[in-house]
């Protein structure tokens, strides 16, 4: 009977490893799939334009309802009137110092043709805008304007918006420290203390993402220290669409 039975264990262990090794090809392949995807990303990285004369990037979201209940009849009708379904769009991709940031620099450039402005529209809503931050941000940026301008819109290509975040048809209550953990979960790589949460005395305003000047997430204790302080705060619903 041992003899059998070795013999019988001899013809199914080969089945086994089979078996085995079959349970391994699937999650191999993911682990592969996902290495691929860090890696296309990276290399995605290394093509945008240096920067220079400043530290790292701020790349920040206004939510985009607070902004036009907040100001009222001063809100940009550009960006506020009825039936514009904005959720968060991009306020500007700022140059910082470890400490403060500079602003106003002198550049040739100082104004943004139309066409500029209209490939813009999708991401940020508004010309008024769009011109302030080249003037106050951009031209601190050591890059022409088209280069900053590409650079800050695949800064934006780099950031996931959370599912729950894309579109609200209700007033929402959140706390700030629920909307940065919802950006940290649904962007692997950002950094606790590289990222923060804004707001004003009621309404969730902005978040605003440290990168590297080669879009890389890194740590940023001087604007982490500027996140909202209060438990909760209130995100307006998109206006129309």
């Amino acid at each position: 009977m041992r003899i059998a039975a070795g013999l019988l264990l001899a013809c199914l262990i080969p089945g086994l490893v089979a078996c085995e090794q079959q349970d391994q090809k699937p999650a191999a392949h993911a682990e592969t799939a996902k290495t691929a995807r860090s890696d296309t990303a990276a290399k995605e990285r290394t093509k945008v334009a240096a920067g220079g004369g400043f530290d790292f990037y701020v790349l920040t979201l206004s939510w985009s309802p607070s902004y036009c209940e907040a100001e009222g009849d001063d809100a940009n009708r550009q960006q506020c009137a009825s039936g514009r379904p904005y959720a968060f769009v991009v306020h500007g991709l700022w140059p910082q110092f470890e400490r403060g940031y500079p602003s106003d620099c002198r550049v040739k450039e100082r104004d943004v043709d139309e066409a500029t402005l209209r490939g813009l529209y999708d991401i940020m809503p508004s010309a008024g805008l769009i011109r302030h931050q080249w003037r106050k941000h951009g031209s601190c940026s050591g890059l022409s304007q088209s280069d900053y301008f590409r650079m800050l819109r695949r800064a934006r290509e780099f950031v996931a918006i959370p599912a729950a975040f894309r579109r609200l048809d209700a007033y929402r209550t959140v706390s700030p420290d629920e909307v940065e953990r919802a950006f940290i979960a649904a962007n692997p790589g950002i950094e606790p203390d590289g990222i923060a949460a804004t707001c004003d005395r009621r309404l969730l305003r902005e978040v605003r993402i440290c990168m590297t000047k080669g879009l890389e997430y890194r740590a940023c204790p001087d604007v982490d220290r500027q996140s909202c302080r209060r438990d909760t705060v209130v995100m307006p619903p998109v206006r129309g669409g």
